[in-house]
């Protein structure tokens, strides 16, 4: 070691993190808008299916609507979230905003795994007896199932939704800690040139 060599820890380090490329990140982005743009369809659907099988009086529309609802509504939502959720992350870890590095980042990732926990352990389980519900009274027998919670999936996934769109657009609340510049030790030449 060089006895003119001067050491100086304080030294900021520039280079850069991983990012995605431009194709990459174009491509992330638009398989992450359309699979939002996917769940928020389904949900519409999922909340016409609701409100057809509240408020008519027929009851062959009745127990159609609660056998699409049963049989159609958590694997395309299911598919529609994890591909949100897994092209959400790829951004977050490929981008600047990071996926703990700002709060509105933070806040849809927590969001997004929520209701995708939502559908798999809250929805899911009662879709088998809604289908029955359904047939039987397609098939003019009565059945006591309570639907009264139905309502409750959309309006909360949508409403969901909608606050991680918005947030995805203002982009509020700042960093989650302010950023600290990073610490290296400086190379022998760069302290030599300084001495």
């Amino acid at each position: 070691m060089d006895t003119n060599t001067v050491h100086n820890p304080a030294v900021l380090v520039t280079s850069r993190p991983w990012r995605l490329g431009r194709t990459m990140r174009r491509t992330m982005l638009v398989a992450h808008i359309l699979s939002a743009g996917a769940w928020v369809g389904i949900d519409v659907v999922v909340g016409v299916l609701v409100v057809s099988g509240w408020f008519t009086d027929d009851r062959a529309i009745k127990g159609l609507a609660y056998q699409a609802l049963g049989t159609f509504t958590v694997w395309p939502m299911l598919s529609a979230g994890l591909v949100c959720l897994a092209s959400g992350i790829v951004l977050g870890i490929g981008s600047r905003y990071g996926l703990v590095r700002y709060w509105w980042v933070a806040v849809k990732l927590v969001m997004n795994v929520a209701l995708c926990m939502a559908i798999v352990f809250a929805l899911r389980p009662g879709m088998g007896d809604l289908v029955e519900h359904g047939r039987a009274l397609a098939a003019g027998r009565t059945s006591t199932l309570d639907v009264s919670t139905l309502f409750f999936p959309p309006a909360v996934s949508l409403t969901s939704l909608t606050v991680a769109t918005v947030l995805a657009v203002v982009k509020p609340w700042g960093r989650i800690r302010p950023s600290r510049p990073r610490i290296a030790r400086r190379t022998s030449t760069s302290a030599v040139r300084e001495a």
